[in-house]
């Protein structure tokens, strides 16, 4: 037997333990069930709810499962009348202030207290006294709370401390009069906030869009991937009569945990925005008239046989799925154009390389060394930010290189900010402080050798570059030094691009052929025609000319979900297309993993999949590739290339770029990074969501 393990037995079963280990996680990995309320195994040990009392052999009372390690010879009964009685005495306790609002409540169904009830509680309560009333917190706008419901069980607590980094919430008062809150009138910010709703194990803490909106036992659980960043989040949706009514996480250890981002949480109210498109449309004159596909798709087909061979600019979101790419990229092709771009807030384009984290997701809590060059983590992947703060807490020494300084709630070991040509020129530093530059020479100083040294003395280190870099001036002159620096190191280089679906779209050949245009040319000068697919051409790049660009052609056609005033302004023809929530696909993650999805709820109006409409158009135009008759035939041929393709190395080394001196790099806000977040009202509501209306309107 192992010196780390020990013999114990349960409820009469004999089981091996590693010593030390909780109680409740040994029988949880074997199949024992404890009832518990505070205990989570993503979360700090409380030990306050006291309902997983179990007996102990020669102990005087009762113990908590969740607080009292293993040892050797321990015999536990979870079963026994002495744990019973003290189990249905906690759950007699927790009943006395606890209101009947069962039937109105939105954890009704799914609720642990109710559960929990059923098999430990009483049928007649012996206590007659009026009950405790505590007033309701304003928490913002994406979390409800009645917290007379509340069992102090402090998982909301825990998780803002533990995981998220910032205590929003917190215990206040004794005995009866404690309360969770906020101390000061305050709402919840935290781009993880919405994660208490799930934490809370009552219904004292709810999602205030989808209050009194459904009952659990009314939807379906259909699973979904984020479409808002490259980490492969796994959500479910729940759907009631074919609409998307709220999403949750999906559990998933090596990705997400069981945690996901408020925009993941709240983002599907921008499937049903009041712009939704409905039908076909074509412009007549300055109006437009609703047409049937046939009409529509045959004035497309048209518009793009007139066009030059290379006049017409293929434009893609980056959070399209790789079966869309993928028919996106033959059609561009098989007209003749190689100007194809999914990249439509980079100013730089240097020879195009497969993004990539450069290693397993789960991997990042075991980091030891970290620089992240150009990136607002918690904004672009705010769950990845998470785990960085894990390594960090953990004794990471992280450094950040960026353009201005960004709160982050955990230890950092180095920041510098430095504008464009200040980067380039720092990473120059870093790579001669990694080839034996001494202090004092070629502007290397002790700062500098220590982040170099964390990054060759540490066994696991990596080096990112975010969105921010990616949107740098001389883009690919910082990612040659980055990717000099992580060889001179031994660091792994991760390319953290933006969208849910960028590692895909490079796969799917969704970027311009050698000599053709790429996103930002074509955004600079007006083509022939355009196609666009999910794509908002002002709101989604950071080109000023963007618009004019696509009023200077003479055919537009949009595949789009939403009728905005900027595509009316552009488009010849608009195309409804399914959100991420309506048709099938996959998404390739940063990690490299492909992830495919049905669609979980109905399409709006005459909105079809975008995969079966370029199918369709492809067709129509007499191509060869569009005989498919599922996306799952789609996905086989695209896997087929991919796999055969040849991967990219980043290319070395780099010099200082000539950029101007007042050179700016722009950080996309938070909840204004897709069409889907733009039109969420609930995330738009909270504190960052009202900070970049306010920051667009004095823009404007």
């Amino acid at each position: 037997m192992s010196e780390d393990a020990v013999n114990i037995t349960v409820d009469g079963v004999p089981m091996k333990a590693r010593k030390g280990e909780m109680i409740i996680r040994v029988t949880d990995a074997n199949d024992v069930y404890v009832p518990r309320f505070c205990y989570h195994e993503k979360l700090p040990v409380a030990a306050n709810c006291r309902m997983c009392l179990v007996e102990v052999e020669k102990a005087p009372k009762p113990l908590p499962a969740c607080a009292t390690p293993v040892m050797e010879g321990m015999v536990i009964r979870t079963k026994s009348a002495k744990a019973i009685a003290a189990q249905r005495s906690v759950m007699e306790f927790l009943l006395i202030n606890h209101p009947l609002d069962c039937p109105i409540c939105d954890q009704g169904g799914e609720c642990e207290l109710q559960d929990l009830a059923i098999g430990y509680g009483r049928d007649i309560s012996r206590y007659h006294e009026r009950k405790r009333v505590v007033k309701d917190k304003n928490l913002g706008p994406l979390v409800s709370s009645d917290m007379t419901r509340c069992i102090h069980c402090t998982r909301c607590v825990r998780f803002g401390q533990d995981v998220a980094g910032i205590p929003e919430l917190g215990t206040t008062g004794r005995g009866e009069h404690n309360e969770i809150g906020t101390y000061i009138e305050a709402s919840v910010n935290h781009e993880l906030s919405g994660n208490i709703i799930d934490l809370c194990p009552v219904g004292a803490l709810n999602s205030k869009p989808f209050r009194y909106r459904a009952r659990s036992w009314e939807m379906t659980q259909q699973p979904l991937v984020s479409p808002h960043d490259g980490l492969g989040t796994n959500l479910y949706g729940h759907v009631r009569r074919g609409r998307l009514m709220r999403v949750v996480p999906r559990r998933n250890d090596a990705i997400n945990e069981t945690w996901i981002s408020d925009r993941d949480r709240f983002s599907y109210e921008g499937v049903y925005s009041a712009d939704r498109l409905q039908a076909p449309m074509l412009r007549d004159g300055d109006s437009w008239k609703s047409v049937d596909w046939q009409t529509a798709l045959e004035a497309v087909a048209q518009g793009l046989q007139q066009a030059p061979k290379g006049g017409t600019g293929f434009l893609a979101s980056a959070s399209s799925t790789v079966e869309e790419l993928t028919l996106l990229s033959r059609l561009a092709r098989g007209i003749g154009s190689g100007n194809i771009d999914h990249r439509l807030r980079q100013t730089d384009f240097p020879a195009a390389v497969t993004p990539s984290l450069g290693m397993a997701v789960a991997d990042v809590d075991a980091l030891q060394a970290l620089l992240v060059v150009g990136a607002n983590l918690r904004h672009e992947i705010p769950l990845l930010a998470s785990r960085v703060r894990k390594a960090a807490v953990s004794g990471a020494k992280v450094s950040f290189l960026n353009p201005e300084r960004f709160e982050y709630l955990f230890p950092v070991a180095q920041y510098w900010v430095a504008s464009p040509a200040q980067q380039l020129a720092a990473l120059q530093v870093l790579v001669a402080a990694a080839r034996g530059a001494a202090a004092g020479s070629e502007g290397v100083t002790a700062e500098h050798l220590q982040v170099v040294d964390s990054l060759k003395s540490k066994e696991r280190k990596a080096i990112w570059l975010g969105a921010l870099a990616q949107r740098h001036p001389a883009f690919g002159a910082l990612r040659g030094l980055a990717a000099e620096l992580a060889a001179l190191t031994g660091a792994t280089l991760g390319i953290l691009a933006e969208g849910a679906n960028a590692a895909g779209a490079h796969l799917a050949g969704a970027v311009p052929d050698a000599g053709a245009l790429n996103a930002g040319q074509m955004l600079t000068s007006s083509l022939h025609s355009y196609v666009l697919l999910g794509v908002e051409p002002q709101a989604d790049s950071l080109s000023a000319s963007a618009a004019a660009a696509m009023a200077g052609a003479r055919f537009v056609v949009a595949l789009t979900p939403y009728a905005s005033d900027e595509l009316k302004a552009v488009a010849t023809v608009m195309l409804p297309i399914g959100s991420f929530a309506e048709t099938s696909g996959t998404y390739v993650s940063l990690e490299g993993r492909w992830q495919s999805f049905g669609g979980a709820a109905q399409p709006v109006g005459e909105s079809r999949p975008a995969w079966k409409v370029l199918r369709v158009l492809g067709n129509l135009l007499g191509l060869q590739g569009f005989a498919q008759s599922t996306s799952e035939e789609v996905l086989a041929e695209a896997r087929a290339a991919a796999d055969g393709a040849v991967p990219q190395a980043v290319p070395q080394g780099g010099g200082v770029a000539a950029i101007a001196a007042d050179a700016a790099v722009t950080d996309v806000p938070l909840y204004q990074i897709d069409a889907l977040v733009r039109r969420a009202p609930a995330l738009q509501a909270t504190r960052d969501g009202m900070q970049a209306s306010q920051g667009v309107q004095g823009a404007a």
